[in-house]
Formats: C-alpha cells, structure tokens, sequence
C-alpha cells in the first residue's frame, strides 16, 4: 500500500514537473512572439524614419496653410531629384532655351458669355506666405502620410496598369486594373509636348483606396513593362494626402509604375525651378455646380536642344523639367498623347463606386454643369503648337464615365467628359 502511495506522489511530481515545463515554453513563446512583433514594429518605425528624413529636406522658412499642410522652402539645390545618382554634377538650368509658340493666347477674354469667362485660380498656402528666392516649396511628407501606403517602398508611386490602352477593349484588362477612364487621344505620329486648359473640381470619392484624376499623358514605348510616361493636372486622392482636396500633382515612370517615378518630388526624377508652386498642393478655389468655373492651364514640352521635359502650369509659372535621361523612349519623342479622367473602382463582385469622375455629371450636361478640357493642342517637330488631328475617345463604361468632343472658334479642341459612376445605368 505505502509503495502506491510513494508512486502516486512522484507520479503527481512529474506531473508538476511537465506542467511547470509547459508554462516556461508558453511564456518564452509569448515573449518571443512579442519580441519579434516588436522588432518588425520598430523595424517599420525606422524605415518610415528613414523615408521621412530622406524626403523633407531641412527648411529655409516653413509656411502653415489653412488646409493643414506644411510647405517647407527648400533651397533649389538641395530638393529630392538631387538624390539621384546621375544628378550629382547637374547644372541646374533655368530657364527652358525654346518655349512653343502658340494657337491660343490664354489672356484672351472669351466673347461668347460672360459666364464663361475663367477665374484666377492659385493654391492655398499662398494665403500664409511665400517662399523666398533660391527655394521651392515643397510639400512636407507626414509619417500617417507614409503609412497610409501599403508600403514604405510604394509610398507615392502608382500601381502598374493604370494607363488606358484605347485600342484594348479586352474586359480583363479593364477589371484587372480597376482603373477606369474618359479620354481624347491622338497617335501615329511623333509628338514633343502637349497643352490643355483644365476645368477644375472637386469629385466625390466613395472609397479612401480610390482616386479621381484629371490629366494629360504623355506616352512612348508600348503599353507593356517598358511604358515611358509623363503625367500633370488635378487629383484627389484620401490615400496620397489624407483629405479630400483637390490638388496639381505630377508623375513620371519609365517602366510603366513597376520600379521607377512617382507623384510630385516623392522620389528623385523632376527637377522644380520654381518657388510659387508646390506640387501636391490644393488648388483653390473650385468650380462649382451652375456657379463659377475654374481652370488650370498645362503645358509639357521637350526642349529641342538639351532634350529635357518642361512643365508650364498657368501663364506665369515654369515650374521645373525631368531632365531626358530619366526615359528611353521619350528621349526622343512621344508616340502617343492622352487627356481626360481616371477613376479606381475597388467594389468587387463587379459591383460600381460612386466615386465622381470631372464634375461628377454626365457630358451631355454642357458647361456649368460637366467638366471640360478645352484648347488642346499638341507640339510639333518644330516647336509649335497645334492642333491634333484625328482626335479619337475612350471609355471602358460610357454608363458610368463618359466624353464627347467638340471644336469652336474660341476653345477650339475641347470635350466634356466625366460621370457620376455608379447609377441605375451603371449597376
């Protein structure tokens, strides 16, 4: 009996022993586990950091706007492009040596009505303050700004496929992307810059994953891994700036979005010369429904002797130029030009956003009420403008987004285009 007992004991000792290994392996599992979460956290911390550091570039002056962003004056030589390794020795330059001559003068005051006369439209910031000369302003990168991306690495970069390729009515190639667009286009020919006046607005947007853009494309290479392409106007994108403003943005890639470019100054490529205009900044003020419109006027066009891209935002403002070695096919010149709108449709199962493209309205709607491009030109060969020939559209649901084109005397090429996407149409 005594001997049960003493078995019985060691039985439970064991027992305890086993339980109190058990307990030590769990804790040193969680701790472990803990350990490497916090490791990874850290480690993303630091990356961001990193990003951070590499990005705002220590201020001469630092300007509030009303919006709550931060502009940072910059001194010109110290902006982002001049982290790129073949910028090290560049010279800046200036000023453009040739500027195309025009159709259109953009001071004209148009005679038809009143009502279709254009605004004065600048950026917000400009209400607190200006940069002083020898700086550009730059918009300063917040760390929820980073994090907003799915990661560090994307951050300000667009996902691959959100071109329109006009002549692919491939349907998986449309659900694919997402991306959903209402464009005029023009190719067969080389072209070496392209121009547009751009009504500006402020669409609503369903998801703070999707976008609405409105811009004009600069394209050469084919539609695959080797796409060149330099992107301007007007977007909002929650995702990108973490509001629903509207804002002049930039893009560039030479890859078709898989490794290089990026929005605005957000990687080392556009070289800006200007200290009144911030890229990424809002624009104000907006059109409004059967009130006022508001346009902005963009010109890109390649300088015939050093090669480089330059951008014109208004009348007034030379903003800077992605200096030719960034490209292989636009080195020389565009094989295709593009202007319109682009929206995300991230519903799944085939379902619609409601997110707004232009005005949200329909074309058909006119003036007041649609969004428009008008004057648009192309440059030639010899550094003119003119205007395109052979104009061809664009949408992959005309029930959801739309474009018309028309041509007068006062805005000569123009179109209207945009659309509310999801309605009884649009399911």
């Amino acid at each position: 009996m005594g001997g049960d007992g003493g078995s019985g004991a060691s039985f439970r000792r064991g027992m305890l022993l086993v339980l109190v290994l058990v307990v030590c392996v769990w804790f040193l599992l969680i701790s472990q586990s803990g350990a490497a979460r916090l490791s990874s956290e850290s480690r993303q911390k630091l990356e961001v950091q990193k990003h951070l550091n590499r990005l705002n570039k220590p201020p001469v002056k630092t300007i509030e706007s009303p919006d709550g962003d931060v502009i940072d004056c910059v001194h010109i030589s110290h902006q982002p492009a001049f982290d790129h390794p073949y910028l090290k020795d560049h010279t800046i330059q200036m000023r453009p040596n040739y500027h195309p001559e025009g159709l259109f003068d953009d001071n004209k005051v148009f005679a038809k009505a009143s009502k279709e006369r254009t605004n004065p439209i600048s950026q917000l910031w400009h209400t607190n303050g200006k940069c002083p000369e020898d700086t550009i302003p730059i918009r300063r990168t917040k760390k929820d700004d980073v994090l907003r991306a799915s990661s560090v690495k994307r951050y300000g970069r667009k996902k691959h496929r959100t071109i329109p390729v006009p002549k692919s009515a491939d349907p998986d190639l449309v659900n694919e992307s997402g991306h959903q667009h209402a464009i005029a286009y023009i190719e067969g020919d080389k072209y070496y810059g392209a121009k547009a006046t751009i009504n500006v607005w402020e669409p609503k947007i369903q998801q703070p994953n999707e976008f609405s853009l409105s811009q004009l494309w600069i394209l050469g290479g084919s539609f695959g891994q080797d796409l060149n392409s330099i992107e301007a106007g007007w977007q909002v994108s929650p995702d990108l700036y973490g509001d629903n403003n509207t804002r002049l943005f930039t893009y560039w890639t030479s890859d078709a979005y898989q490794a290089t470019g990026c929005y605005n100054l957000l990687c080392s490529g556009f070289i800006q010369i200007n200290s009144e205009i911030a890229m990424g900044a809002s624009i104000s003020p907006i059109s409004a429904f059967r009130n006022s419109q508001y346009d902005i006027s963009i010109l890109i066009w390649k300088d015939p002797t050093e090669g480089h891209w330059w951008m014109q935002f208004g009348n007034d403002y030379v903003l800077g130029y992605w200096p030719s070695f960034l490209f292989s096919y636009l080195a020389e010149s565009a094989s295709m030009i593009e202007w319109g709108g682009e929206v995300v449709n991230s519903e799944p199962d085939g379902q619609h956003t409601s997110t707004q493209m232009g005005s949200g309205h329909f074309p058909e709607e006119g003036f007041g009420k649609a969004s428009y491009f008008r004057n648009i030109q192309v440059v030639d060969g010899s550094n003119n403008l003119k205007a395109p020939k052979g104009i061809g559209t664009f949408t992959e649901q005309s029930n959801c987004y739309d474009v018309q084109t028309g041509n007068n005397g006062d805005w000569g090429h123009y179109f209207y285009y945009g659309g509310p996407g999801k309605n009884p149409n649009c399911p």
